[in-house]
């Protein structure tokens, strides 16, 4: 997750989810995790009001991604003038992390790669339960 990222520049968050673990999660933990600055977002001024948005990545293999993130930039450019430069991405902990849901996706790099392309910023995780970080620590998960 690189910290070069000027999080003060952004005005929205993409928060891009797996579609299979959307199938049976509501998103609240997430949504939670980032009102509370907990986290993938703790590194998320508290005092700076960010807009949001999520998807999914569409399904495996996730080139859904791209095609979404392209049509959103697009619209709000048109609609609100924001540019990409505004415009961070944040890969769910069910994408990125060993947890309760899955391993980490096994597509993540091809994410990453369609993400780079569009010229995005991204970032890791969302939820860091409490429990994940004990499996992990005993070597039960391994990211």
């Amino acid at each position: 997750m690189p910290d070069s990222i000027n999080l003060t520049q952004k005005q929205y968050i993409v928060l891009v989810q797996c579609h299979i673990v959307k199938e049976r999660c509501p998103g609240y933990l997430c949504e939670k995790a980032f009102h509370e600055r907990t986290g993938g977002f703790s590194q998320y001024p508290k005092d700076r009001a960010y807009r949001m948005l999520s998807m999914t990545c569409g399904g495996c293999c996730g080139r859904a991604v791209h095609r979404k993130l392209t049509q959103f930039l697009r619209t709000i450019a048109k609609k609100e003038g924001i540019t990409k430069e505004q415009v961070v991405v944040q890969l769910s902990s069910c994408i990125t992390n060993d947890n309760y849901h899955a391993p980490p996706c096994p597509h993540l790099d091809y994410i990453r790669t369609l993400i780079a392309r569009i010229g995005l910023d991204v970032r890791d995780a969302s939820v860091v339960s409490a429990t994940a970080e004990k499996r992990r620590r005993e070597g039960r998960y391994h990211s």
